[in-house]
């Protein structure tokens, strides 16, 4: 991606996403408690298609992905809330975890382009503000050929169900950060990804997405 391109970010929106989640940081994990009874069983089928090589975790949180990062290391997490991400750190000296940890924006890695051989997020591209310019970073830093796996909760294809999301949407990404009615395996496609496949669970609210960047 152009320099120029890379610049066109709306700041201050990302400044109110951070704020968001710092606010969050405190009973964040107790708060999603419940869905992670779900949540777990895919994160970890995820990260069992991470195949070795440099991996990048896009939006680290508060280190639920921890225990399920290849053992041998190379990865490196990164999250835009510097209180989410000193819960990850902390997580990851108390089990001695090998990961490298960034504070940074999706919509701006400071990594050169194909530097990893993966990528990986959870739950992430929900509230990345402009998920265009957060996928078209991913898929920038990934070497040609580089796998991205996504697990994310999206609009749903029922016709009432998706309009009461988007009627709801404002509220829950004013009390959450997160919108509910996001068209993410659309988003990857357009981002410029390739061989993009799709395991739908929770009667589609929820994608375990794999796709390719291009050789």
């Amino acid at each position: 991606m152009e320099e120029a391109e890379r610049t066109n970010i709306d700041w201050r929106a990302a400044k109110a996403t951070q704020r968001r989640y710092d606010r969050q940081a405190l009973g964040y994990d107790l708060k999603d408690a419940p869905m992670e009874l779900f949540a777990r069983a895919l994160r970890r089928q995820l990260w069992g298609r991470i195949d070795g090589g440099r991996v990048l975790e896009v939006g680290v949180g508060t280190g639920r992905n921890l225990p399920y990062h290849p053992p041998q290391g190379g990865v490196t997490a990164i999250d835009i809330s510097p209180k989410l991400l000193a819960k990850a750190a902390r997580k990851a000296r108390k089990k001695g975890q090998p990961v490298e940890l960034g504070l940074m924006d999706a919509q701006r890695l400071a990594f050169a382009d194909g530097s990893f051989d993966s990528a990986a997020t959870t739950f992430v591209f929900c509230s990345v503000p402009d998920p265009l310019v957060g996928l078209a970073e991913v898929r920038r830093v990934l070497k040609p050929g580089g796998r991205f796996l996504l697990l994310e909760h999206v609009r749903s294809k029922n016709r009432v169900l998706g309009w009461l999301m988007d009627r709801l949407n404002p509220i829950a990404v004013r009390l959450s950060g997160a919108n509910i009615n996001r068209d993410t395996v659309g988003n990857v496609a357009k981002a410029g990804f390739e061989r993009v496949s799709v395991d739908s669970h929770m009667g589609g609210l929820v994608k375990l997405i794999e796709a390719r960047k291009g050789v």
